[in-house]
């Protein structure tokens, strides 16, 4: 049986013709090399499989180059190839060091390739450090590594750093389909595609997927081989899960989803593939953005025919439910449920049942309009009269109606049991000779005062427009309860009752929390001067301006308790008053000393402490 060679070795490049998706790298170096600008001292970095070795030894082929050799020529004795993470101590390196004194017997340079260079030890690279800044005039340091970030700094001042990148879709595609085509396979676009996509930027990852579903597939490489043998979820699964979220069937959604799991697939997978789905979908909405879309020809003609289902606004919101369900896979207790959460969410998006119908809650603009005035009682009186040529009994007026009753911006009533009462106001039977005449309606009782205490009890929401309307009406009976400001009151009291009448406005405030207030108002009681001045002293300004604030409250309520408006509040501010307030214990004692001396006795007699 004839040897078999993977395909990352077989088709290894030769030339830097050859190599895949590096070109600014390639060409960097082959001009470095025409114009003999080559450093000494050359770091390749970047991911696994994109070619950091493949040009490591390509350069040390063509560097010794010079045109009398055979093309074949590999100059194996002059290239080194050292893996640091096996060789990686101190001893290594010294032995490498004693190597590079020694000039090649062949071709003008040697080539020191050293793979995987940051698994070099600490020590292993501060012995490395002077022979790399100063190497022999024949011995050219090539490191390679996978992770830059752990190679210490002077090593990385000391080296030309080259970054290589990661293999595109398009690049890995095309290259397979090369290899593809020198094997006899036929291969699928979208097959090759699929490849492309799993190995992730890497070539060599891609040969090694390439050789393995040849081997299951033969030589024809379809996308349904590439899917089974790859086990991933391939496009045809994510556009059926679309139509059905797009057509709002959750259970034949939630159905598809068991079959996925059923299959063997991860849910993570699944939910991360169909938010990639939605980007892809929205990226095919724009002509500046189809570029992005990394499918076959085939596959973005679907792509395109469901992307004109969907609108931008439904694309985002699924994006967004999709990577939230992402992101809270991990951390979640019930991940299976958590998806079919996000499904279903995501299928409630379009969904127009009664539920999604906002416009039933917005308030039609007719609400506002302005209706005409509804007729008083002697202008239906006289209509009835054009009407019937004699008067009807009179109908209760609008005003009579129960205190209770809500009523509408359009003068209705809310309740539906008065929704017909102005209409029975109309609805009298004609007056026959024939026929008696109709019984006259009695008038409604006269509806008695209310006081200004009654309506400042009511309290509405303010949340509806039948509270809006019964807050104005409220407004205005406290206005009609108040005394206007034409009535003057000049009525006698005494200081004794000005205070009895403060201390209750005082308890009055603290019911309703304004204890700062309260406390403000107990620090000194009012007197009582000439021209009906209420004079109160407060030991700081700050208390005077807190009290200034709600001075207009507290004068309406002694106005109207003590039937007199000519009064007026003067306030002082005496600092001196502020040091009869006790704040440290020693001041509280003195106080206590002050309005009982046994408590100085209390203390000594007992060594008590302050």
């Amino acid at each position: 049986m004839e040897h078999f060679i993977v395909s990352a070795r077989k088709y290894r490049p030769q030339t830097f013709k050859d190599v895949v998706g590096q070109q600014a790298i390639t060409n960097t170096l082959k001009n470095a090399i025409e114009h003999n600008h080559l450093a000494q001292a050359l770091l390749f970095t970047g991911p696994r499989g994109v070619g950091k070795t493949t040009c490591a030894r390509i350069l040390a082929k063509m560097i010794n180059h010079d045109g009398t050799q055979s093309p074949d020529e590999d100059f194996a004795f002059n290239i080194f190839e050292l893996d640091a993470a096996s060789n990686n101590s101190v001893d290594d390196i010294r032995n490498l060091i004693d190597q590079v004194r020694i000039p090649p017997q062949v071709g003008k340079y040697k080539v020191y390739i050293i793979d995987e260079v940051h698994m070099l030890s600490q020590s292993a690279f501060n012995a490395f450090l002077k022979t790399l800044e100063e190497p022999p005039q024949h011995a050219i340091f090539i490191l390679a590594t996978t992770e830059k970030h752990k190679i210490i700094p002077t090593i990385l001042s000391r080296c030309q750093i080259f970054d290589f990148k990661r293999i595109t879709v398009s690049d890995a595609k095309n290259y397979l389909g090369y290899i593809a085509q020198q094997e006899g396979v036929n291969a699928e676009e979208d097959a090759l595609n699929i490849i492309a996509q799993k190995a992730d930027g890497a070539m060599r990852d891609a040969l090694s997927i390439y050789d393995r579903v040849v081997s299951f597939s033969g030589k024809d490489l379809t996308r349904q081989a590439v899917t089974e043998n790859l086990n991933v979820l391939d496009y045809d699964t994510y556009i059926k899960v679309t139509d059905l979220i797009l057509s709002n069937n959750i259970p034949q959604l939630l159905l598809s989803y068991n079959e996925i799991l059923s299959s063997g697939f991860d849910g993570h997978h699944f939910i991360s593939g169909l938010a990639s789905h939605f980007r892809d979908l929205l990226v095919c909405k724009d002509q500046k953005t189809i570029q992005l879309l990394e499918v076959g020809e085939q596959t973005k003609a679907r792509y395109f025919e469901q992307a004109s289902k969907t609108d931008h606004q439904f694309l985002i919101k699924a994006i967004d439910l999709a990577n939230e369900c992402d992101l809270k896979y991990k951390t979640s207790q019930n991940q299976r449920l958590l998806v079919e959460l996000s499904l279903m969410q995501l299928a409630s998006i379009t969904f127009d049942g009664e539920k999604k119908k906002f416009e039933q809650s917005i308030i039609p603009a007719s609400v506002f309009e302005k209706q005409p005035a509804p007729l008083s009682s002697e202008e239906k009186v006289l209509v009835r009269e054009n009407e019937h040529g004699e008067a009807s009994a009179e109908a209760p007026k609008e005003s009579q109606l129960p205190s209770g009753e809500n009523k509408t911006p359009n003068g209705h009533c809310a309740d539906d049991k008065h929704d017909n009462y102005h209409s029975e106001e109309t609805m009298v039977p004609e007056a026959n000779d024939e026929q008696e005449k109709p019984a006259p309606v009695p008038p409604a009782p006269e509806p008695k005062p209310v006081t200004d205490s009654e309506v400042k009890k009511e309290k509405v929401s303010g949340l509806s427009l039948k509270s809006i309307q019964k807050k104005r009406e409220i407004e205005a009976r406290q206005q009609e309860a108040a005394p206007t400001k034409d009535v003057v009151l000049k009525g006698e009291f005494s200081e004794t009752q000005l205070q009895a009448t403060w201390n209750d406005y005082v308890k009055r405030i603290k019911k309703q929390g304004s204890k700062i207030l309260a406390s403000i108002l107990e620090t000194d009681l009012p007197k009582l001067q000439e021209d009906n001045r209420i004079v109160i002293e407060l030991p700081n300004e700050t208390m005077k301006i807190n009290l200034e604030r709600e001075q207009n409250k507290l004068m309406s309520y002694l106005k109207q308790k003590l039937q007199n408006t000519e009064i007026r509040l003067v306030i002082n501010v005496n600092e001196q008053s502020a040091k009869k307030y006790a704040f440290t214990p020693i001041e509280k004692y003195n106080k206590l000393k002050e309005k009982n001396p046994l408590i100085d006795k209390l203390r000594s007699t007992f060594d008590l402490d302050v």
